[in-house]
Parts: C-alpha cells; structure tokens; sequence
C-alpha cells in the first residue's frame, strides 16, 4: 500500500516537473489551503443603522482576484489536475477499507460500541479525506469563517445546511470540517442518498461512520427528486436518535448535484426546517463554489477540469426559522449566490437575510400586493356589476 502510494506520487511529482512553465499556480501541501477570518457580522443593528450603511454596502469579504475570477486551466494544466485528483480517489478507495477495517474488528469483538465505531469512522474518514489532498494537491482551497471566537469555542449543537455542486463535495466537506466548524466540533452525521451505497467504498464509509441515507429515485441530476415515504419515516427516526447521541446533522437540501450552480440552487427541500423544529436546534449555512469546475455534475461535462480554485464559506449566527418557507428562502438566498459568483451579497443585504428582517420585509411586500390585487379585484368586480345593471335597465326601457 504504502509502495503504491510512493509510486504515484513520484508520478505526480514527476508531472508537475516535466512543464513547470506551463503549470503556474500548482503549489503543493502546504500551499493548497488557506483559511480567512473575516469580521463577524453583526445582526443586532438597528433599522437606522443599517440603512446608513446600505449606501456603501460592499461583499462582506474579500474572496481574491484569483479565486473569484476562477482562471481557466489550459490543456497541459488540465490534464495534470484530471490525473492528480483521479489518484486522489483511487487512493481514497484503498485507504478507506484499509483504514476503517480496524475500527470494525474492535466493534465486532464488542471492545468498542456502535457510538463510539460511528465516532472513530468519522475522524478515520476525514483523517484520509484530509491527508491524501495534501498528498495529491490537486485543488486550492479557501475557507472564510467568520471571526467569532465565542461559537468556536463553545459550539451549539446545530442542523448544518450546504448547497450540492459536484461529486466531490462529501470528500471536501469532510477533510475540511476541522477549519469549517471548529476544532471543539460535534461529530456529525450526513444525510446522503442511499444509490451511494452502490459504490463498495463509499457505502463501507456511510454504513460505518453512520451517515443517514435516504431512499429516492435515480431521476438524473436536474431532474424533480422522488423519495420514497418509508425511508423518509426511517430517516426521521435515525435522525432523532443520532441528536439525542450528541450529533450535529448535516443535510444537503437541494437532493443531488445541481447541473447549473450559476443560476442558483435547484428547489429546496424542508427536510433541515423539520429537523430543526422538531430538535429546537439552529440552522447553520454552508456554502460551496468552484468543485463543479473539477467534477461537473452534468455527465456530458464530467471531469473536463476547467479550474482548479474552490471556496468555502461558512455562515455565523445559526437560528431557528419560524416555518419551513423562511428557511428556503434564505438558504436559498445566500447560498445560492455564493455558490453562482463564489462571493457573498452586499454586506448589508446579507446581513438582513441573516438576522430575518428581509424576511420580514418580503412578507411585507407579499401582504402590500395581495392587499392591492384584491383592491384590483373589488374594482373589477365593482366595475362589472355597474355594466351588469345598465345593461338590465337598458334591456328594461326597450
């Protein structure tokens, strides 16, 4: 195994060597990911205050020239990021396996229980998601989380969101979960389709970190999602015992990859609002940009890799969402223009989807023009029953 792993890292490395003019922004390990801190958004600012600062409101943080505008690879560069993450997964098939088959032995001797086998999977998985990118580098990873020392420290058990844009993202998630939630982090468990299971690698890791799959129809991604009722009964029940076990769930509400992340998410499903209601847990948003540019989940595209820059942002200030509508329309909202421009909203804007006043403020505008499309209506039918009765008077002098 370990030869194995020697061997195609040489090649990689000799890849990488043979153009070195031709592979500009290609850096390894230590080079392939960067963290930033960005300042913690304030959601407890009067209306005053905010509309002050609407005028001059800009993105709440500054995503690089180079990540923003997502430079397009040439052929040579292409071909080397293609191979280097090909290996990555072939590595991950054999690490997986040899790594978690431990973990089993020491369940199945009864030395450890089923939580702690759940618990030992997960670190094992993120452990070999983490350090076989570093090996293969085959992505720029940026993470931007905001400054607030008080949630890293003391996080609160939390429904976590995240829009779903390639293949790779469980992969992604999981080696960065550390800088994304915090090294005092719950384990978490993942709602993931049960079609996974297929795959002898990833249905090993789902069945032994305990990940919660969920039964649909394989419809094709951008097509109308089909779950089938009785696995969303079983998946509701694991889900209440995974968050009396001292889980954090994470749910990928849109149901598949989305084929086209540059015009918003696909529709959201209230799955996480159900969770979080019936837990009395917040909701915390994740957002994702740039992995469809390596795996594109559009199977006429494929890995055609076009870039090589992803983006992570992580959303503050988790809350508890009054009805199922208020949810899909913030996640929607902010997720889904990160994960289209790979950039936040104006700051002031995202701070009111954030906070709940746009919210607030849609339902006003929503009430403002039913009230008027009823008004519209009384006059119409105002209108009608004058023509009625001069008609019916004019019929009567004849």
């Amino acid at each position: 195994m370990q030869k194995m792993i020697a061997l195609i890292a040489v090649f990689a490395a000799a890849l990488l060597l043979a153009a070195p003019h031709e592979i500009e922004g290609l850096a390894l390990a230590t080079r392939t990911h960067k963290i930033h801190y960005v300042p913690k958004i304030n959601t407890q600012k009067s209306h005053d205050q905010r509309m002050a600062l609407k005028s001059s409101a800009a993105s709440s943080i500054d995503i690089p020239a180079t990540i923003d505008s997502q430079r397009n690879l040439n052929k040579v560069q292409s071909r080397i990021v293609k191979a280097l993450m090909v290996t990555y997964i072939a590595s991950m098939c054999a690490a997986l396996p040899a790594t978690l088959f431990p973990v089993y032995l020491l369940y199945k001797a009864k030395i450890i229980d089923r939580v702690r086998k759940e618990k030992w999977s997960l670190r094992v998985a993120q452990f070999c998601s983490r350090w076989l990118m570093r090996v293969f580098p085959f992505a720029s990873k940026s993470i931007f989380v905001n400054a607030d020392d008080e949630q890293v420290k003391n996080p609160e058990p939390s429904i976590w969101v995240c829009n779903h844009i390639s293949m790779l993202d469980l992969f992604f998630v999981l080696a960065l979960d550390k800088k994304m939630r915090g090294k005092n982090r719950r384990p978490i468990k993942i709602l993931y389709w049960k079609g996974l299971e297929s795959n002898p690698v990833t249905g090993l890791m789902c069945r032994m970190c305990g990940f919660i799959p969920v039964d649909m129809a394989d419809n094709g991604n951008g097509n109308a999602n089909e779950y089938d009722p009785t696995s969303f009964k079983q998946m509701l029940k694991s889900t209440k015992g995974a968050i009396e076990e001292g889980f954090d769930i994470g749910i990928l509400p849109e149901g598949q990859p989305n084929p086209t992340p540059e015009n918003g998410l696909q529709p959201i499903f209230s799955g996480a609002f159900t969770l979080a209601k019936m837990s009395r847990r917040p909701i915390k948003m994740i957002a994702l940009y740039g992995l469809h540019r390596m795996w594109h989940p559009d199977d006429s595209i494929g890995m055609e890799c076009t870039a090589r820059n992803m983006v992570v942002r992580v959303y503050p200030n988790g809350r508890i969402f009054e009805d199922a509508k208020e949810f899909s329309s913030t996640f929607e909202a902010v997720a889904g223009h990160f994960g289209a421009h790979g950039k936040d909203m104006p700051e002031e804007e995202l701070r009111m989807w954030l906070d709940g006043s746009m919210w607030k403020t849609e339902l006003a505008r929503q009430a403002a023009t039913r009230i008027t499309s009823a008004d519209d209506a009384d006059k119409e039918e105002a209108k009608k029953k004058i023509s009625t009765d001069v008609s019916a008077r004019t019929q009567a002098m004849k």
